[in-house]
C-alpha cells in the first residue's frame, strides 16, 4: 500500500519479546527488570492473525525481532506460522545469536530467510563489557556456521560508539575478506540508553575506510531497506551503513512496526500508532483488522523523523528499543 507520502510500505517489523538474555550498554539498563509479563506478549495466534491481516495490505516482508525473539520457546511455531502466509516472501530475523547456532538447520527448513546478528565488537573482553555477559566466541562460531548454511543473507549489525569500539572498525572490513557477510555500520539511536553514548556519521566511518581500502558500490546487493553497500575488490563479503541521522531516508521508509504488546508503530521516533490488542481480542476479521491498519498507516505515518533535532517535537518517543522493537 501507500501511505499519504506516497511510500510503498511492504515490510513490518514484529516485535514478540521485549526481554533479552544480554544487557547492551546502549539498549537495556543493567538492573533493568521493567519487562512486559508473559500473558502481556502477543500469542502465537494473535501473531498469525497480525501477520495475515499484514500481508493483505501488501506486506511481503517480515522481520522477526525483539528483545531477543530466540527466547521465545514458541519461537519455531511462530516462523512456521508466519512462513505459511500468503503474500510474505521473505522472513529475517535481528537476534544476538546466543540460541541459533543448535537451531540454524531448523529454522531455514521453517522458512527463514535472512539472519542480522548484533555484534559491536570483535574483541572477547570488550563484546563481553558491551552486552554485560556475552560469549563472544559462541557468537563467532555461530556466524561462521551461518554463513556456510546457504541462508540468503546473513548481516552483522554494528553500533561504533566513540571511545568505546572506534578503534575496531578496520576490524571488522577484514571480516569480509573470508566470510561471505554483510557487516552492517548503523548509526546510534537517541533512544532510550542510547542517549547516554557519543555516536559517529556514518561518513565519517566510510571516510575513514576510504583512506585504508578501495571501495566499490556494491549494484549487486539486492535490499530492500535503507543501507548502501560496498566492497573491497576482491572480498566475499560486502560492508553496509545504515544512517538515520546524518543521511535521514524518511522519504523511502517502507517499514512500520508492531511492539510485542500489539502496538502498530508508525516511525521509530514517535510514540503514535494504534493497539491492535482490542482488535485481536474480539472478533473482528482480518479482513476489517487490515483495513484498520491501512487507515492507521495512511493518516497516522509520520513523513520524517526529528531524531537529529527534538526539541519541542511532541510525541517522541521515551520507551527503550526491547520496548520498541530492536
Amino acid at each position: 500500500m501507500l501511505d499519504k507520502s506516497k511510500r510503498q510500505i511492504n515490510y513490518l517489523r514484529l516485535s514478540i519479546t521485549d526481554h533479552c538474555n544480554l544487557r547492551c550498554q546502549y539498549c537495556i539498563p543493567e538492573k533493568n527488570t521493567d519487562f512486559y509479563n508473559n500473558c502481556d506478549l502477543l500469542s502465537s495466534d494473535e501473531i498469525e492473525k497480525i501477520v495475515k491481516a499484514f500481508s493483505l495490505i501488501g506486506i511481503k516482508k517480515v522481520r522477526i525481532t525483539g528483545g531477543e525473539p530466540l527466547i521465545r520457546k514458541d519461537f519455531q511455531k511462530i516462523l512456521k506460522k508466519i512462513n505459511n502466509t500468503q503474500g510474505i516472501e521473505k522472513i529475517a530475523i535481528t537476534t544476538n545469536g546466543f540460541k541459533l547456532l543448535e537451531n540454524l538447520d531448523i529454522f531455514k527448513e521453517s522458512g527463514l530467510n535472512r539472519i542480522n546478528i548484533s555484534l559491536d565488537s570483535l574483541k572477547p573482553h570488550r563484546y563481553r563489557e558491551i552486552t554485560r555477559g556475552g560469549d563472544f566466541n559462541k557468537i563467532f562460531e555461530t556466524i561462521k556456521k551461518a554463513a556456510s548454511k546457504g541462508f540468503e543473507k546473513i548481516r552483522l549489525n554494528v553500533v561504533i560508539m566513540k571511545g568505546i569500539n572506534d578503534d575496531e572498525i578496520l576490524d571488522f572490513v577484514n571480516l569480509t575478506k573470508e566470510l561471505d557477510i554483510g557487516v552492517r555500520f548503523i548509526e546510534i539511536m537517541p533512544i532510550g540508553e542510547g542517549k547516554k553514548f557519543t555516536p559517529i556519521k556514518n561518513s565519517d566511518i566510510l571516510s575513514f575506510i576510504q583512506k585504508n581500502y578501495c571501495l566499490e558500490k556494491n549494484s549487486n546487493s539486492s535490499t530492500d531497506g535503507p543501507a548502501s553497500y560496498y566492497k573491497v575488490p576482491g572480498f566475499l563479503g560486502e560492508i553496509g551503513f545504515i544512517s538515520p541521522l546524518s543521511n535521514r531516508f524518511c522519504d523511502s521508509c517502507n517499514r512500520v512496526r508492531v511492539t510485542s504488546n500489539g502496538f502498530l508503530k508508525l516511525c521509530l521516533h514517535y510514540d503514535k500508532g494504534i493497539d491492535l490488542l482490542p482488535y485481536l481480542k474480539d472478533n473482528t476479521s482480518i479482513e476489517e483488522l487490515a483495513s484498520i491498519i491501512k487507515e492507521a498507516i495512511y493518516n497516522i505515518k509520520p513523513k520524517e523523523h526529528h531524531m537529529d533535532n527534538s526539541e519541542n517535537v511532541e510525541n517522541i518517543e521515551s520507551k527503550g528499543m526491547n520496548k520498541i522493537g530492536g
